[in-house]
């Protein structure tokens, strides 16, 4: 058993700017636990095109408000209490609300090394 804190995983490269907000990535490859648990910040009025292609991803928001629209043009708005799943590696925007960042708990399988970052200036989406 172990506990990990935000301020711990700070000091850290598992604290990562990724563009558009930050993540700490709490549970990685390394702990051993077959997925990733991250605390991710979308920061308000940003928009990222991502895809992940080697990992599926579930996103639990906790705070503030968002939207994830995938590439048919349909947009999910996100709020507190609002789960997405990409549960086909799906391609997707995601933007943090107006005026208001968008908080979640993001789940990731296989999990990531942590140290993972966004490419945001590719035009076919970022990915990982």
């Amino acid at each position: 058993m172990f506990v990990r804190s935000l301020q711990d995983v700070e000091a850290t490269n598992h604290f990562v700017e990724w563009g558009s907000g930050t993540s700490h990535r709490l549970l990685t490859e390394r702990d051993g636990m077959g997925f990733t648990v991250c605390h991710t910040v979308v920061r308000a009025n940003t928009v990222s095109l991502l895809q992940y292609r080697n990992h599926l991803e579930a996103c639990y928001c906790i705070g503030g408000e968002g939207e994830v629209e995938d590439m048919e043009g349909n947009i999910f708005p996100i709020r507190k209490g609002d789960i997405y799943v990409l549960d086909k590696y799906d391609k997707h925007y995601l933007r943090g609300g107006c005026g208001k960042d968008l908080i979640l708990v993001s789940i990731f399988n296989p999990p990531l090394k942590g140290t993972e970052r966004h490419n945001l200036n590719d035009a076919s989406g970022s990915t990982y």
